[in-house]
């Protein structure tokens, strides 16, 4: 394969669905706190201090910055660094009925332990950002899982990339 038609790959936070609600949240807090504030009462400052921790979880949808990609050196994930090509052992996309909508989640497996695939560890955050939203998990025995929804493009484009991409660059 032809390294030019590899290049390199990268997606961010940005359909506006998944960003209106944390708008419509945090217009809700300043709401909130500004009747606590007016009427001096508890349950108004309640509500308020939840919807601002809802924000504030979700404060990354937001963000323009790339959260996932990948390059010659492997996949990025924003929190959590860059795995290594060759510590990949399959990247599958998964359905999973969830209510009345279909989720999309990218399944990286790694052949070795996490922090042996790990190129860059970016795992340890500042106390301000670990509380908020991170784009995967790793539930299962290692797999990585990325839930596909918030970002722009369609997941189906996404896995057909990075498996176009992992199969020049593993060897």
């Amino acid at each position: 394969m032809d390294e030019r038609n590899v290049g390199g790959f990268s997606v961010t936070y940005g359909r506006e669905e998944i960003q209106a609600p944390v708008y419509a949240v945090a217009f809700l807090s300043a709401a909130f706190l500004a009747a606590a504030l007016a009427t001096g009462s508890t349950l108004w400052l309640v509500l308020g201090v939840a919807a601002a921790g809802v924000t504030y979880y979700n404060v990354p949808l937001l963000e323009k910055r790339p959260v996932i990609g990948a390059n010659q050196y492997g996949i990025f994930i924003q929190g959590l660094g860059l795995v290594r090509w060759s510590a990949i052992g399959s990247i599958e996309l998964t359905e999973m009925a969830v209510r009345a909508s279909t989720i999309h989640e990218l399944q990286i497996g790694l052949k070795t332990r996490l922090s042996s695939a790990l190129v860059a560890d970016w795992r340890k955050q500042p106390f301000w950002r670990s509380l908020m939203r991170l784009p995967w998990a790793m539930a299962r025995s290692n797999v990585i899982g990325i839930n596909l929804e918030p970002f722009t493009g369609e997941p189906e484009d996404m896995h057909r990339t990075l498996l176009r991409m992992w199969k020049h660059y593993r060897s």
